[in-house]
Formats: structure tokens, C-alpha cells, sequence
């Protein structure tokens, strides 16, 4: 697991506008990057705290959360606890809530304890293969 102390550690780490992760990765300090990252494998965050976390895309294969805020999602799989997102695609999301801005769409299927769009011109979430299972 690679540990960083500082900003600078992380600033030192990104080329060409990119910090690339290729294994664990520990943030000891409040970080603020302006750069794209790039995962290689699984996200993975069971104690993650953030003031504000900005993102126009994230392209991963599996995302697990406590709370995610985006503004464009693109995954696999989602299972997080609460979603509040711009647009959100992915072949299968579970979550307890989800508050998007337009558009929520999912390949196979969407459980959640509730849905709400931001938006009042909006699109129902939309299932293609599967269905919205609503669970209490």
C-alpha cells in the first residue's frame, strides 16, 4: 500500500495530468487535485470522509461506497448507500437512496430504497433488462 503524507507527494506522482494508481492507496491528509486518476482494478471504500467530491466522469469496474457525489457515473456495478449524482449509467446499481439530476439508467437493474430526480423535466429511471425494485 502506497501512503501519502502530503500534497506535494501526491503532485509529484502525476504525470501528464494523471495520477495513477496501480495498487492501495492511502490519503493521510485532505486532498485536492486537479489531474484525472486512473484505478487499476476494483474501488473500494469502507471509511471514506470528504468535504466535496467533484467529478464529471468515473469509469471503474466495480465502485463500493459509503456516499458518492458526481456528476457523471459511468460503472459496472454501484453498491453504495446514497448516490447524489448529475446522470448516472451502469449495468447494476443497489443503493438505499439515490437522488440524480435527469437521467438514471441502468443495463440490468436498479434496487434502492427511494429515487428522486433534482430535475422536473426528467426521466424515470430506466431498467433495459432488468427492473427498479423498490425495497424497504
Amino acid at each position: 500500500m502506497k501512503i501519502y503524507g502530503t500534497q506535494a507527494e501526491v503532485e509529484a506522482d502525476v504525470k501528464d495530468g494523471v495520477l495513477d494508481i496501480q495498487s492501495s492507496v492511502r490519503f493521510d491528509f485532505d486532498l485536492k487535485l486537479m489531474a484525472r486518476i486512473r484505478v487499476s482494478g476494483d474501488i473500494t471504500g469502507w471509511d471514506i470522509t470528504a468535504k466535496d467530491i467533484k467529478a464529471w466522469n468515473i469509469t471503474a469496474g466495480n465502485v463500493t461506497a459509503r456516499d458518492i457525489m458526481a456528476v457523471d457515473i459511468a460503472a459496472g456495478n454501484i453498491t453504495a448507500r446514497d448516490i447524489v449524482a448529475g446522470n448516472i449509467t451502469a449495468r447494476d446499481i443497489t443503493a438505499r437512496n439515490i437522488s440524480y439530476y435527469a437521467l438514471l439508467l441502468a443495463y440490468e437493474g436498479i434496487k434502492c430504497k427511494s429515487w428522486t430526480a433534482r430535475r422536473k423535466n426528467h426521466a424515470d429511471p430506466i431498467c433495459l433488462d432488468g427492473k427498479l425494485e423498490i425495497v424497504k
